[in-house]
This record gives structure tokens, C-alpha cells and sequence, in this order.
């Protein structure tokens, strides 16, 4: 009876263990997501910093930048699909800022990112000049440690 009640408790202590090793601390993921995302955007960005980036996301992302891209299902693609579209707008920036304002968690599946930026450069579609200062909500749906889910919303 000893043995059966020692070895009950060392299956609850070491299952308690492994969910608090699955919890993620997501403010600092938060911090460090903003600073590999802001990587990409910078004027000499390249696919080293488009690569590190990704690594935070899961294969399936789902992305809606509103109102451009509405959709935001998670296909078998995602992340190609992300590394498709930011790989045409990498470099395209001669100036980049961003600062982070606000962050926000929930519980341990979502975080809040409220940002202001400002970027100057040429549009690689048209090549004409484009600068823009907007404050930006990114939030993002948590899953296994990585980024499942985008939506970003402008003020």
C-alpha cells in the first residue's frame, strides 16, 4: 500500500512538473517576438532575420492584417505563405522605428501588442515613395509555445 500511494504521488508531482514546464513566461515572449518582428521591417533586413521570426510560429499560422487581409484561417501553408509575402517587402525600408507601448496576456494562450512605428522607403509593387507612422494591435493566439494565430488591427 506504501509503494502504490509513493508512486501516485510521484505521478501527480512529476505531471504538475511537465505543466508548469509547457507554461511559457508570455510577456517575455511578447517582448521577444516584437523585437525579431521589428528585425524584419529594419532598412538591412534579410532572410536571416525573416528566418528568426518564423521560428516563433507554427506551420499553420494564421494571419488578417485588417483591411487588407481578412482572412485568417490557418492552412497547412502558413508560414510559407508569411515568408512568401514578407521575403517581396523585405529591404524595401530606408528608415524603420517601432516602439513598444502596451502589452497585454491571457492566461497562457493570448497576448496583446500595442505598438507605434514609423517607416519611409520605396514600395517594391510600384516603386513609389511611401512613409507612414501608424500605432498598431497585434494580437496573438498562443499554441505549444508558438504564434498560431495573427490579427492586426490599426488605431
Amino acid at each position: 500500500m506504501k509503494n502504490v500511494i509513493i508512486l501516485l504521488f510521484t505521478i501527480l508531482f512529476s505531471h504538475s512538473i511537465l505543466a508548469n514546464d509547457s507554461k511559457i513566461d508570455l510577456n517575455a515572449f511578447a517582448s521577444l517576438y516584437f523585437d525579431k518582428m521589428v528585425s524584419t521591417q529594419r532598412p538591412h533586413a534579410t532572410s536571416k532575420e525573416l528566418e528568426a521570426y518564423l521560428a516563433l510560429l507554427t506551420d499553420d499560422v494564421g494571419h488578417s492584417h485588417l483591411p487588407w487581409v481578412t482572412d485568417d484561417s490557418r492552412l497547412p501553408s502558413g508560414k510559407q505563405d508569411m515568408r512568401k509575402g514578407m521575403t517581396f517587402y523585405l529591404g524595401a525600408h530606408t528608415k524603420y522605428q517601432a516602439e513598444l507601448l502596451d502589452v497585454f496576456t491571457f492566461n497562457n494562450s493570448a497576448i496583446a501588442i500595442r505598438y507605434k512605428k514609423y517607416a519611409k522607403g520605396i514600395h517594391p509593387q510600384n516603386n513609389q515613395p511611401i512613409e507612414y507612422s501608424q500605432t498598431i494591435m497585434e494580437v496573438l493566439e498562443i499554441e505549444n509555445g508558438k504564434v498560431a494565430v495573427i490579427r492586426k488591427y490599426h488605431e
